[in-house]
């Protein structure tokens, strides 16, 4: 048996020595990545090759890759790599790093072509100069056969020690049990097609009731696919962190430490929760986890893959332990774990370490997407900007003096288009391309004057920065699948004078470009939710495959279960709201009166929240109630949630699609009805109506691709709470006269029976 490497990860476990150090920073985009090889490639001469696939086995090891270009005329092997900047600052491990990828690519180019010798260069492209800057050498084959041998030597150990991981992993999940006594109704039947899809190398959609264990139904099959089709890794991505903590629970019930093999199990989180120093920058001579990182990272390495689960307090601990960066080992460890728990962004955006990882080591994949239907939303985030000219005002004044110049002239662009600008808010039809020069102008300014002072900029004048990155980077991949808009606003100028000020946002509607590649990448995808209906409308806006299979999974819960009453003499639109609150505090009285309980009551907002529950103070002060209020903290919510106790009594006063809405159990007693005085609608506002008029004019479907699904989803959402075994029972209460129509009764679901 033979372990895959790519050159790339080879060097970067062998080769990386010294200390952490992001001051080379930021990096190109991987696309201005392409356009700087591709803008090399095209200088040289005809005969040159690009993108060469080379190979070589060496004891245990396939090392492959692919070289960057080769010149046959010069015998040159070139290794490319863009940058912004002073290269003069690039730390010196980069640069070794780097002379260790060419002379790994020599190697098995002296191998492929029977050279003596070739000639090896590195060449830097500046991304904002477009100046190369080159490096070169002579090595012979004898040379560089005893590099690529110390290399590989340096790796075999953990190789092999990965080999024996990868075979005991596979051997334990093929006679893994399921961890429960029997399968729930209707987790069985969600268990098979996720193997089914996993067997096939096909994405698969997966609308499964609330409260069958859709977690664990997932998890199980996919594992057992893991250990049986020869696959490389799971991952495992919700958009929230409870869904995460419910992942690792089904994880920690399926892996049995102590009993043989075990599953590696990797929790990825975000950089501000994981850092231990946030007062610090991530280089040697700030952060002390930093300083000798390299150095320490390989004792940290083989003491974390030794426990079976490497959560965020595991992982801490471990780092701890060898001094070195939490978050920056979870990164590390991102390669040799078997399964990964993270946020929808390690796959999904644009950067993903967990995407990059996947291209750059040709892994064969398996991705599971918790609660689905926030997948859209959360996509859409990804692939927007925003400029606010609030960030940007005065930065010209109080910036070090090599930066006045270029912010001065960003200020000066962005006031004659507010200028040229007539009404408060527009939809652009063009970028505004003299805005976007001086961006780039002030960008490549701040970036040279970091390669001076990497800890030079203020908090003000960094977050601009990284704002305007975004901003332009999101504008390079501009097209029909967003829309640009300009909102003006009026703020207190000098002399209280009003001064016209304004915020334009890269808006993403349709994200199906930036996923379908990967989507295209794994192999296999299941995305899972309650609420994945109509599945036309996840699909189009999500690039999903054509090919992909569907399951809708019966409900293991009964109508008897669940009373459903439509308040058809109730209108929630926003003109009929304070007429409405009379009639829905009198229902939600009647209910209470009729079976007392705990009840969660949900409101399109929180003042029609905050009026309703001051009308049901006055009325019934009798009734216990609380409510969610913005912005709460998380001991805030968990004690919100905590007033649902067993057999307890009053009314959780909640916003529909909020934290209270999905992603909460309370079951028994502990809930039994919920009132629903919404249709979840999102509020038509300019920047909805655009989002759809451009829907209508792509895809067809503005209005219920904006509005009525979106909103339905969050009511269905909000709705299964209630139930959440075979043993519960309870009542909703849908207070809007539209739930009475047929167009919006065909989107709940099935076995929910309606009553007036």
């Amino acid at each position: 048996m033979s372990y895959r490497v790519a050159v790339r990860t080879l060097c970067e476990f062998t080769a990386k020595t010294g200390d952490l150090d992001l001051r080379f920073t930021p990096s190109p985009t991987a696309q201005e990545g392409i356009a700087g090889h591709i803008r090399v490639a095209a200088s040289r001469g005809p005969a040159y090759e690009k993108e060469i696939s080379l190979g070589v086995r060496h004891r245990s090891l396939q090392v492959s890759g692919r070289a960057d270009g080769y010149d046959p005329q010069t015998n040159t092997l070139e290794e490319i790599k863009t940058h912004r900047g002073d290269l003069g600052r690039q730390p010196a491990n980069h640069r070794a790093l780097h002379w260790a990828q060419a002379k790994m690519y020599g190697y098995l180019l002296c191998m492929a072509r029977e050279l003596d010798e070739v000639n090896l260069a590195l060449v830097y492209f500046d991304i904002e100069t477009q100046v190369e800057t080159r490096l070169a050498m002579c090595c012979s084959s004898a040379q560089l056969k005893a590099f690529f041998e110390a290399q590989c030597e340096c790796f075999i150990a953990w190789a092999d020690q990965e080999l024996a991981h990868r075979d005991g992993r596979d051997r334990m999940l093929e006679q893994l049990p399921f961890p429960q006594p029997a399968f729930r109704p209707g987790q069985r039947q969600l268990a098979e097609a996720v193997y089914r899809a996993a067997a096939r190398g096909a994405c698969l959609m997966a609308q499964a009731p609330t409260g069958i264990g859709k977690t664990l139904g997932t998890l199980f099959p996919q594992l057992k696919a893991l250990g049986g089709k020869q696959l490389d890794k799971l991952f495992f991505l919700s958009a929230r962190t409870p869904g995460r903590r419910v992942a690792l629970d089904a994880l920690a019930s399926l892996n049995q430490p102590g009993t043989g093999p075990v599953l590696r199990v990797l929790e990825l989180v975000a950089r501000d929760k994981a850092c231990e120093h946030p007062d610090k920058a991530c280089h040697g001579a700030s952060c002390p986890l930093a300083q000798g990182f390299y150095d320490r990272l390989p004792a940290a390495r083989a003491a974390a893959v030794e426990r079976a689960v490497l959560d965020q307090q595991s992982l801490r601990d471990v780092a701890a332990s060898h001094q070195v960066c939490p978050y920056y080992l979870s990164q590390d460890l991102a390669r040799w774990a078997d399964v990964v728990v993270g946020d929808y962004n390690y796959y999904f955006d644009h950067a993903g370490l967990l995407y990059g990882l996947a291209q750059a080591d040709a892994w064969r994949v398996c991705v599971l997407v918790d609660e689905a239907h926030n997948l859209l939303d959360r996509a859409r985030g990804m692939y927007s900007a925003e400029l606010d000219q609030l960030r940007f005002r005065g930065l010209s004044r109080t910036a070090p003096q090599a930066l006045k110049k270029p912010l001065a002239r960003l200020e000066r662009c962005w006031n004659r288009l507010n200028g040229e600008q007539n009404l408060p808010y527009a939809v652009q039809a063009e970028l505004p391309q003299p805005l976007l020069d001086a961006l780039r102008g002030a960008i490549s300014a701040i970036s040279e004057f970091l390669g001076e002072h990497p800890d030079g900029l203020d908090a003000g004048l960094q977050a601009a920065y990284f704002d305007a990155l975004r901003f332009c980077r999101t504008a390079e991949q501009f097209g029909e699948h967003s829309f640009m808009d300009y909102t003006r606003f009026n703020v207190q100028g000098r002399a209280r004078q009003p001064r016209d000020m304004s915020r334009l946002c890269l808006r993403n509607v349709i994200p199906a470009v930036f996923l379908k590649p990967r989507f295209e990448q794994a192999h296999s995808v299941v995305l899972f939710s309650a609420t994945l209906s109509p599945r036309e409308y996840h699909a189009r806006l999500l690039g999903l495959p054509d090919s992909t299979a569907w399951v809708d999974v019966e409900s293991p819960f009964t109508a008897g279960q669940l009373s459903i009453h439509i308040a058809d003499h109730i209108s929630t639109r926003y003109q009929d709201r304070e007429a409405s609150l009379p009639r829905i505090i009198e229902l939600m009285a009647r209910q209470y009166q009729a079976r007392p309980g705990n009840y969660l009551a949900f409101f399109s907002s929180f003042d029609y929240l905050q009026r309703a529950l001051a009308l049901l103070r006055l009325r019934c002060p009798e009734i216990p109630v609380w409510e969610q209020t913005r912005g709460m903290a998380e001991a805030e919510r968990n004690a919100f949630l905590a007033r649902f106790m067993p057999e307890g009594r009053g009314i959780g006063f909640a916003v529909l699609g909020g934290a209270f809405a999905e992603g909460i159990d309370l079951p028994g007693t502990r809930l039994i009805g919920a009132f629903i005085a919404t249709l979840g609608l999102p509020q038509v506002n300019p920047v909805n109506e655009e989002i759809r008029l451009r829907l209508d004019r792509l895809l067809g479907a503005g209005y219920d691709y904006t509005y009525l699904y979106p909103g339905l989803q969050k009511v269905v959402q909000a709705a299964g709470r209630v139930i959440r075994s075979q043993l519960d029972s309870g009542v909703i209460h849908l207070m809007d006269d539209r739930y009475a129509r047929a167009a919006v009764r065909r989107l709940m679901p099935g076995w929910w029976q309606m009553l007036p």
